[in-house]
């Protein structure tokens, strides 16, 4: 006879996800690009959509993430994963199509591209990873880098006189007349990571819902780049970038509401 004990002991609680391949990424230790991966590929897993998702990569530290994700996975041009995410979706309207984009590559030479796919309403997910810096590039400063912030293009900190103020992507793409769910969350603690998960679950429902354009904002660290140990990298993210990227829903339709 089996006892309460030997059950709960025998009884999974945490496992690697079916939609993420079991392979070693190129990312550096303590950045969270690993973290929003795995909550990507549990959602994915806990939807049982896998086998009808397709992921589009950028050009930037993620740039193989269709390497990582067990789906159907393209790679778009630098800033162009929207246009290519609007003609997968149109063309196979039954699946769920997400893009997985930087800063750089969302904020900078993909900023067209993401405004007026949410302007369009196009009935695409967007993950957009916020660190604040280029990574891949060897970190220079980004659309998102903050006043005074130093980067290997800014040793002296953003000067705001001369290369304008950081782009509140989530603030400006809510403003948008397409768009269904607009958030930001974080990556930096345990209960942040938990809201961001519900945050990416919630996305993927209003893109199966057939509801519109859906981002979640997610900040995350850049401990290489910024110099600094994992620990502080995290600590950083929460001292600076949180006050500067209040975390919040910027747009849910009252649709989209009764989802959650």
């Amino acid at each position: 006879m089996v006892t309460r004990e030997q059950e709960l002991v025998r009884t999974v609680v945490y496992k690697h996800p079916e939609a993420l391949e079991d392979v070693q990424t190129h990312y550096c230790p303590g950045c969270t690009h690993g973290i929003a991966h795995r909550l990507i590929a549990e959602v994915v897993d806990e939807l049982g959509i896998q086998d009808r998702t397709i992921s589009v990569s950028p050009v930037g530290c993620a740039v193989f993430a269709y390497e990582y994700f067990d789906l159907d996975g393209v790679e778009a041009a630098h800033g162009r994963a929207p246009a290519m995410a609007t003609g997968l979706k149109r063309v196979w309207p039954d699946r769920v199509v997400f893009t997985y984009q930087g800063d750089g590559d969302l904020a900078a030479i993909g900023t067209a591209e993401i405004m007026h796919a949410a302007a369009r309403g196009e009935n695409i997910t967007v993950i957009f990873i916020n660190n604040a810096i280029y990574g891949m590039t060897g970190g220079q400063m980004a659309p998102t880098s903050l006043p005074g912030q130093r980067t290997k293009s800014s040793p002296m900190g953003r000067d705001v006189k001369i290369a304008g103020y950081p782009l509140r992507m989530s603030e400006l793409l809510a403003d948008m007349d397409g768009a269904a769910y607009v958030v930001r969350r974080s990556l930096h603690s345990v209960r942040e990571i938990r809201k961001a998960k519900k945050a990416i679950r919630t996305a993927f429902m209003t893109q199966i819902s057939g509801l519109g354009f859906s981002m979640v904002e997610l900040l995350s660290s850049c401990p290489t780049n910024w110099g600094f140990s994992p620990p502080d990298a995290l600590k950083w993210v929460e001292e600076n970038m949180v006050p500067y990227y209040p975390l919040g829903d910027y747009k849910v339709i009252e649709a989209v509401k009764a989802l959650e």
